[in-house]
């Protein structure tokens, strides 16, 4: 059995590439490219994203479970893998076809069009095999090579506004190739069983259920743009657009969590090992919310300095964008805890639909609301109250089978600490240099945040550091 430990190292490489590449990029396109040229692109591909969403409907989930319950016999996960990779195969030929006709109506045509290769992928997508299998060295090597090429040939090719497309081409063009890349490991995996019409019609139902909720996510993570668009102008989209970049920092690293989580917990629900689920859960509770928590009150603490440093003076209303949207990260940390590690395993997929719906209506009511007059501060609180909801609702559902009183206990002390981190981290002046302003706030606010959790957590970070 694959290694928990090693896993999350495999994920957690990947995922700290991704937040240093754009360390790279962002400053470089948000003065080449400019606040409209990145709107117009975050618009473009928040409409292509629906459509992948329609392709995979609840496949990233529910294609990592089913994998992870049969993974030790080849015979069963081949049927497996088939039945519902044809069912993709339908609901992705559907959704591009869709697509294609929509791209003759929408207004910035040259960019939809070639976001058309982003919406090709969900055809192509089996990440939820290699999840399910707990192969994360097979996603993570791949998609690592892939982009470091897409930036080399952003830095190399995108050098005015002018080059919008040929963006928009490195980008759609590397999230084709990127499971496109997954296709000859395959082989030595499974075998080929054609799969009858019941077998795929079999999954259907529930993958549809677990679909309902990725839809509702995509309201307050996807719709906001949209609705940003349609009400604001692009420059709004793109001042949220970079906001939310920053979001995935700390995001991006729980995911990492959940990725890893998700098919261990489905394969300790199906031998029904509660004890040591249970252990797993409360030390994630602790190391996840704790990542979120120190990450964003952090980024929160160097806004001021990292904003008109990071993008450029024009980009100076990002500060405010900050404040609202980062402090969301303790709350999707905490939710995803929920959600990948006993939601999904134990099949309470309804528990969980009802939650993102839930955030879903408050996210639009309050976009609809605050978007006129706000703007993009108006979608950043949207996205703060719905992400907030959705945790507090997941944590109602589980609390008779959970000692949720105890989880949250930790997450409020996590939260203090890291709350003292940027109360310090503010206070330093500015040294009339960012580069060296910004790295004297890190230190010390890395420094306090440590020592505040060596202080109660120090037989747990023994415990991790000799697994």
């Amino acid at each position: 059995m694959s290694s928990i430990k090693k896993n999350f190292t495999y994920n957690l490489i990947y995922q700290i590439l991704t937040l240093i590449l754009p360390l790279v990029t962002t400053p470089y396109l948000s003065r080449v490219l400019g606040a409209e040229k990145t709107g117009i692109y975050s618009y473009s591909y928040s409409v292509a994203n629906y459509f992948v969403l329609f392709a995979m409907l609840g496949l990233n989930n529910y294609g990592n479970r089913e994998i992870a319950k049969v993974k030790d016999n080849i015979e069963e996960r081949s049927i497996i893998f088939w039945s519902i990779y044809f069912l993709q195969l339908i609901t992705g030929g559907f959704s591009t076809i869709i697509y294609i006709i929509v791209c003759l109506m929408c207004r910035n045509s040259q960019i939809n069009w070639i976001m058309s290769l982003y919406v090709l992928s969900g055809l192509f997508d089996i990440n939820w095999f290699f999840w399910g299998m707990e192969e994360f060295k097979i996603t993570v090597s791949r998609n690592i090579i892939i982009k470091l090429v897409t930036v080399a040939g952003i830095l190399l090719l995108v050098k005015s506004p002018d080059d919008l497309w040929i963006y928009a081409v490195l980008m759609a063009g590397s999230m084709l190739v990127s499971p496109l890349a997954l296709w000859p490991y395959l082989s030595k995996r499974i075998y080929w069983i054609k799969p009858s019409l019941r077998q795929i019609l079999l999954h259907f139902k529930p993958n549809l259920v677990l679909f309902i909720p990725v839809i509702a996510v995509s309201l307050y993570k996807i719709m906001d743009k949209i609705m940003l668009g349609w009400m604001t102008t692009y420059i709004e989209v793109g001042y949220y657009e970079y906001s939310e970049r920053v979001i995935a920092i700390p995001n991006s690293l729980v995911n990492a969590l959940g990725t890893v989580m998700l098919p261990r917990m489905s394969n300790l629900v199906a031998k029904n090992d509660t004890t040591q689920e249970l252990s797993i859960i409360k030390n994630s509770v602790i190391l996840g919310t704790g990542i979120a928590a120190a990450m964003s009150f952090g980024l929160i603490g160097i806004a001021d300095v990292f904003v008109p440093f990071f993008y450029g003076a024009e980009y100076i209303k990002c500060v405010i964008l900050f404040y609202v949207l980062l402090p969301s990260s303790i709350f999707i940390s905490a939710a995803n805890i929920v959600r990948t590690q006993y939601l999904i395993p134990h099949g309470m997929d309804k528990e969980y639909t009802q939650s993102v719906a839930l955030g879903a209506v408050v996210n639009l009511a309050v976009n609809t609301l605050l978007i006129p007059s706000l703007q993009s501060v108006g979608a950043a609180i949207g996205t703060t109250m719905a992400e907030f909801i959705v945790c507090i609702y997941q944590f109602i559902c589980v609390r008779k089978k959970l000692p949720v009183q105890g989880y949250i206990i930790e997450i409020f002390y996590v939260t203090v600490a890291a709350i003292v981190m940027m109360s310090v981290v503010y206070i330093i002046p500015f040294m009339g240099n960012y580069i060296i302003t910004i790295g004297i706030k890190v230190v010390i606010g890395v420094l306090v945040f440590a020592i505040m959790m060596i202080l109660r957590y120090v037989n747990l970070i023994t415990q991790i550091m000799h697994k």
